[in-house]
């Protein structure tokens, strides 16, 4: 039977909450019946998770779903996808759709066969998304505006009155109850149209990983390709427990973040504004210190924010576009 969707989970450092993500869609109808496919790519984490994953998939029998396919270095979450993606374009059973599915979710029937039936449906969607809840049914930010200056400015000042103000330009939208249109969709569970992919290429591997999501959707509009948010879609997201970087844990930004937040304005927002959004955030933030010192408020602002915002900056950095290193 021909796969109408191909899954594509990457491993890295996150073996445990990998393999609860295969448990969870080894109970869905459309893995099961033939209608979906997965692939594991193990992300350069090591022959121990190489050995976990595939002990794993044996043991339970997932042979006939699961794939595990194995990289020696870790390419990034774009550079994994794309191997993936590339792999099965190439061969003689191309899906109709992918699912970039993180390795910190947890799926059910209703998640897989919603995207699909909806995309079925929507022939100008290029790409939607999932509505992403926490393990006790929160809402985590999902559905997003592109950023810009307005956003950078109210979200580095952290004051409520610009917030509403500036409510409209606020990246992270409240999420809607039906379906809708949006900028951006989060990567963590994302499906993308294989005749859009072929029509603006795959992931930008410049990137390496974060940004990466919202430049795709990026492109996508810019060619015509509409965005979902579909919240019948409901995916639990282990937020943090596979790229180490959550709300609830104060880490100091890798400057691979820096980079890529570089990258991404450099290359859809130009020089000028790149410098204006990058102004925008360092005064909002130069604001919000002086009212947290004067009003005594806790310091939960990830370690050296600032200068390290700084040193990454299109000021200090010009406008070569930057590839991200790791």
């Amino acid at each position: 039977m021909d796969k109408k969707l191909l899954i594509v989970i990457l491993n890295y450092l996150a073996t445990d909450v990998t393999v609860d993500c295969l448990h969870s869609l080894s109970c869905c109808d459309v893995v099961n019946s033939g209608t979906a496919k997965v692939i594991v790519w193990e992300n350069g984490t090591g022959v121990d998770a190489v050995k976990t994953l595939s002990d794993t998939i044996e043991s339970n029998q997932w042979n006939q779903w699961v794939d595990l396919l194995v990289s020696s270095t870790n390419l990034g979450f774009t550079g994994g996808n794309n191997r993936v993606i590339e792999g099965v374009m190439e061969s003689d059973n191309v899906p109709d759709y992918f699912l970039l599915l993180n390795s910190d979710t947890l799926v059910t029937d209703d998640s897989l066969t919603t995207l699909i039936d909806f995309m079925d449906c929507h022939t100008a969607v290029g790409i939607a998304g999932s509505q992403l809840l926490t393990e006790t049914g929160e809402h985590q930010c999902s559905p997003f505006r592109f950023p810009g200056i307005a956003s950078e400015f109210d979200h580095s000042l952290k004051l409520g009155m610009v917030s509403r103000l500036l409510s409209r330009w606020n990246v992270a939208m409240i999420p809607p109850e039906k379906a809708t249109p949006v900028d951006w969709v989060s990567g963590a569970s994302m499906i993308l149209r294989t005749e859009m992919l072929k029509q603006i290429g795959l992931l930008d591997e410049d990137y390496f990983t974060y940004f990466e999501d919202v430049d795709l959707c990026k492109r996508a509009c810019q060619t015509g390709w509409d965005v979902w948010y579909v919240p019948q879609s409901q995916v639990i997201h282990l937020e943090g427990a596979s790229s180490g970087i959550s709300k609830k844990i104060i880490k100091r930004r890798p400057q691979f973040w820096f980079q890529a937040r570089r990258r991404f304005y450099l290359k859809h927002e130009g020089k000028f504004r790149s410098l204006c959004i990058d102004a925008a955030f360092i005064l909002g933030f130069l604001l919000w210190r002086l009212r947290r010192l004067l009003q005594g408020k806790p310091d939960n602002d990830p370690p050296k924010m600032l200068i390290d915002f700084i040193r990454n900056s299109t000021f200090l950095n010009g406008f070569k576009l930057p590839k991200v290193q790791i």
